[in-house]
């Protein structure tokens, strides 16, 4: 739960590796929505001077006004709010919401700022699938009592970066970073830089006349 919360509201949710969306087992759902919630609730909004605030401005006014638009609209098509879901001066607060409809824009399109929806499946096999159902594919987290079977799903997301019990907010220097579909092309970080900003070619070069030739 505070890994999702971490993942999704650090700086506003505006990382591009930002949780978007949680898709959570049913066994688990409604304990885990309603502490997330909560958990939601409680992060401070405002002056990002002051030390306990978590929710600091958004970027731009244009920004701003796309999140509550979104939200708005995804509310007017049936979304429910559970945390949030206002603005409050330049900030927009943490908002958790669920039931979003797949073709709204919030749950078709990246959306820069604090809002995190829920989604529920049946299995484990249903949550790759609604995870895999979108044009993006930067970075995932999973999270799960059983490694091995964390390892085996993240082989099937299709996502540039998988953390296997974390959140996705992740980079490190050495590490090659980048997505799949319209998450980007290539890889930068480390060795993976060198490699995409290389052209290789093969020259060669014969000394005096030449090697001899059979005809």
């Amino acid at each position: 739960m505070n890994a999702s919360a971490f993942g999704a509201f650090l700086h506003q949710g505006q990382i591009c590796m930002s949780a978007r969306k949680i898709i959570v087992e049913r066994p688990i759902a409604e304990e885990f929505t309603a502490r997330l919630a909560e958990k939601t609730k409680t992060l401070k909004v405002g002056d990002p001077s002051e030390m306990d605030t978590i929710i600091g401005p958004l970027i731009t006014e244009g920004a701003l006004q796309m999140v509550s638009e979104r939200v708005r609209d995804a509310v007017a098509q049936g979304a429910k709010v559970l945390a949030g879901g206002e603005a409050v001066g330049p900030c927009y607060q943490a908002t958790l919401v669920t039931d979003v409809p797949e073709d709204s824009d919030l749950a078709r399109h990246e959306t820069f700022g604090p809002v995190l929806a829920v989604e529920v499946a049946d299995s484990a096999e249903e949550a790759i699938q609604r995870a895999n159902a979108t044009t993006y594919g930067l970075s995932a987290g999973i999270l799960t009592a059983d490694t091995d079977r964390g390892f085996a799903l993240a082989q099937l997301l299709e996502s540039g970066i998988v953390h296997v019990n974390d959140q996705p907010v992740g980079d490190e220097p050495q590490m090659p970073f980048g997505g799949v579909k319209d998450s980007g092309w290539g890889r930068f970080g480390g060795q993976a830089v060198i490699d995409e900003f290389t052209e290789l070619r093969w020259i060669t070069v014969q000394s005096g006349t030449g090697h001899p030739f059979p005809f």
